[in-house]
């Protein structure tokens, strides 16, 4: 299922608030034989903007704080560029990023509420184009496969996502999370498990009803 991130003169403005600092100094681009060039700040913005948007809704940030979050993924990635040698890709330096600032984000939410409610607003990744069917069938999709990725715990929910929904390869989310890949592809076969009883409920329940 394709997805695609806010309109961006919907909210680009809002998302990228800078703070009033320097413009960081940047070692030269040529980092190494093999290294992948550093991006300029407004290039890595420009290029992963919609997956930073996407990947952190589906890790379960709500609508209410997704613009919060994605400005300060993005605060991270401008603070810490220099820190980009490309000794992996940059998309894989940036899945780390995203994570973190994710992860805190959801220790704020439990300590703050005691619970990390996830469930996104379907009417925030609409289609304006589609018309009102494919609108309501879409909101419903999502709705359906946020409460899937629901039944999952946090481990299993990031690799899934990675996986399953950004077609990402095993080795680099090994690589973006710091653990052995046998443990990404644990992960990955428990979540598709879990994923699939909680699926195959979903349908059972939906046959009950229509009874």
């Amino acid at each position: 299922m394709t997805e695609r991130g806010p309109a961006r003169h919907h909210n680009e403005a809002e998302v990228i608030l800078l703070p009033a600092v320097e413009p960081l100094p940047l070692p030269p681009a040529s980092l190494g034989d093999d290294a992948e060039p550093r991006p300029s700040f407004e290039q890595a913005y420009e290029a992963h903007f919609d997956f930073v948007w996407r990947y952190a809704r589906r890790l379960g940030v709500t609508p209410a704080h997704l613009d919060d979050v994605v400005q300060e993924i993005f605060v991270v990635v401008y603070r810490r560029l220099a820190d980009f040698e490309g000794r992996s890709s940059f998309r894989t330096w940036l899945f780390g990023i995203v994570l973190n600032v994710v992860r805190a984000h959801r220790r704020t939410m439990v300590g703050a509420h005691g619970a990390f409610a996830g469930r996104t607003d379907p009417e925030s990744v609409a289609d304006a184009s589609a018309g009102p069917h494919e609108r309501a069938a879409r909101a419903e999709a999502v709705r359906v496969v946020d409460a899937l990725l629901e039944a999952l715990d946090d481990e299993k929910r990031e690799v899934f996502v990675l996986a399953e929904l950004e077609q990402i390869g095993a080795p680099e989310i090994a690589d973006s999370l710091g653990v052995p890949l046998n443990t990404v592809y644990s992960r990955l076969r428990l979540a598709r498990q879990q994923f699939a009883a909680a699926a195959a409920r979903h349908r059972a329940r939906d046959e009950w009803r229509t009874r």
